[in-house]
């Protein structure tokens, strides 16, 4: 089975999806493209041979698509994901599944009246070789128990339209549903450090700071997000555990020794990083999808993730002291571990 593919929102992610899904990917093919720029998804959808549409909802209800990618910005996210419920179709929603936990939780309750899982959310480092190594090594026991985590993520530049609070929301939701799909429990409160501000940011920047976060157990977790460090994309992670420490592998293999010194190259951006991470992703949602299976992130972890970045928030803007809670809902069956 070919799984028939449209695509709301083709911009950068967006493309950068199609790309894969038509040049690397097995089982999947492009047939529909929509986007509030009309002209765009004409450009994009002639080279497919796919059909353009009108809207999200015109695509998402033709009989001519079997799934629906959604790469649009997010605060359109979440009438999309709705709207794919609705008509039982599997979606992949890059992140965030929407841009509040109240819209996620609309989501959740169209979800579970459907009574089965058919929403994904884009949290591609699940898939990343290196944090998979750091999984195994840590549910196998070998070193004993997480203490502590270490995050840096950085960025060589982001636009002027880069908000203060996307440090949180944007950037800082891939560590937070990381460390816990990496640890295998909740996050229960979150405070942000503010320091010395760099001189490469935009001024309605603060640029770097430091997500604090603990975890059910006491894993207690920091995450330096600098998004102005100019000399390129480094995602860094370290795993402290009982008996020992796990990194993340070095992000080239090939090594370079000259009369510079050694050195390794630093990716750019996020889809040079994690390319394989991708490319993983999609092709494990596009073989569920012809299978009629649901695997991979749910929309609650896209729910938990969004309740954790609203606390961050919290903190970010001075609304309280010290650590803010994270108080979840009740989780509901349908997401309960198979």
């Amino acid at each position: 089975m070919t799984v028939r593919i449209g695509v709301v929102g083709p911009g950068g992610m967006g493309q950068a999806h199609i790309e894969r899904i038509q040049n690397e990917l097995a089982g999947g093919r492009v047939v529909a493209v929509s986007d509030i720029d009309a002209a765009h998804a004409q450009r994009v959808a002639e080279p497919l041979g796919a059909k353009v549409f009108a809207s999200g909802g015109e695509l998402i209800a033709s009989d001519d698509v079997d799934a629906v990618l959604v790469a649009s910005y997010g605060p359109a996210h979440e009438e999309s994901v709705l709207q794919a419920i609705a008509a039982g179709k599997p979606v992949l929603c890059e992140k965030p599944l929407a841009p509040t936990a109240a819209a996620c939780l609309r989501i959740i309750d169209a979800e579970t009246r459907a009574g089965r899982r058919l929403v994904t959310v884009g949290f591609m480092r699940r898939f990343d070789r290196s944090y998979n190594e750091l999984k195994a090594v840590l549910e196998s026991g070998e070193l004993g128990e997480a203490l502590l985590v270490h995050n840096r993520h950085r960025n060589p530049t982001v636009p002027q339209t880069y908000t203060a609070d996307m440090a949180i929301s944007d950037t800082g939701i891939h560590e937070i549903d990381t460390m816990r799909w990496l640890l295998g429990e909740e996050i229960t409160e979150v405070r942000v450090d503010q320091g010395k501000r760099t001189r490469n940011r935009f001024d309605h920047l603060q640029d770097p700071l430091v997500l604090v976060m603990r975890t059910e157990s006491g894993v207690l977790i920091d995450d330096e997000i600098f998004v102005n460090i100019q000399y390129g994309y480094d995602i860094q992670c370290e795993l402290v555990l009982e008996s020992g420490t796990m990194s993340l592998s070095d992000q080239s293999i090939v090594g370079r020794r000259d009369a510079h010194g050694t050195r390794t190259r630093v990716t750019t951006d996020h889809n040079d990083r994690f390319h394989h991470a991708f490319n993983t992703e999609l092709q494990q949602w596009i073989s569920a999808v012809a299978r009629g299976e649901h695997t991979g992130s749910t929309s609650w972890d896209g729910y938990a993730a969004a309740v954790v970045c609203d606390a961050g928030l919290a903190s970010l803007r001075g609304e309280a002291d010290g650590f803010v809670p994270v108080d979840l809902v009740e989780r509901p069956a349908l997401y309960s571990a198979p």
